[in-house]
């Protein structure tokens, strides 16, 4: 299966369909310790890619990662905008005249998500969407240097997603609005943990609907 930027079209619209589809719940949950705005924000930056997408499957990853990125920077608003535009424009940067294979995606993923680390003064534990980004990053390295199939690539990466997400729940917030709520925000699911596992989630769904499909 050849991962090329034509698949981001139909990704980036099944990313926006699985939003949609998980709003009221997730808005819920960023109801409870947050500030309530975060599905609003994030369908805004996913909106903006859409109109660009046709572009986006035209260009190589680096350019396609670079421009997603900035799109996501000055459209979303936010903590989150900020960090999902960090996650991309460091992928770009580190996959930059290398040659994109299971191995090095892998590598320039965990490049991205240690530059969100750094733009929030984040890690993991700390009730936010690094929980997921970070065991999702391990899981892809852990693979690549097991040399792993795609499908068992996919099935490790969307479950250690679902795994951070819901260890996310008796987590205390540390960081953003939530952290003023103390002890009142254990017992609740980080909305944007659970965002960032459903793109996750979407995207494994998508690539091995696609290794599927004969050539």
């Amino acid at each position: 299966m050849q991962l090329t930027t034509t698949l981001l079209p139909g990704l980036i619209q099944a990313i926006a369909e699985t939003i949609e589809k998980n709003a009221e719940e997730v808005t819920a949950l960023d109801q409870a310790i947050g500030d309530g705005d975060h599905v609003i924000n994030l369908q805004r930056g996913i909106h903006a890619l859409m109109a660009q997408s046709t572009e986006l499957g035209k260009l190589d990853w680096p350019v396609a990662w670079q421009k997603i990125g900035m799109t996501l920077m000055t459209t979303m608003g936010g903590a989150s905008g900020s960090l999902y535009g960090t996650l991309f424009i460091a992928m770009s940067k580190a996959a930059h005249g290398r040659s994109l294979n299971q191995s090095t995606f892998a590598e320039v993923f965990s490049q991205g998500v240690t530059a969100v680390k750094q733009r929030g003064k984040a890690d993991a534990g700390e009730k936010t969407m690094l929980d997921v980004l970070i065991p999702a990053a391990e899981s892809l390295k852990q693979a690549a240097a097991n040399s792993a199939a795609l499908p068992e690539v996919l099935e490790k990466v969307a479950h250690a997603a679902v795994t951070g997400m819901e260890s996310t729940c008796d987590m205390l917030a540390t960081k953003g609005r939530a952290s003023f709520l103390g002890e009142r925000t254990r017992g609740h699911i980080d909305a944007g943990a659970k965002t960032a596992q459903l793109i996750i989630c979407t995207i494994t769904d998508v690539l091995a609907s696609h290794s599927a499909t004969p050539p």
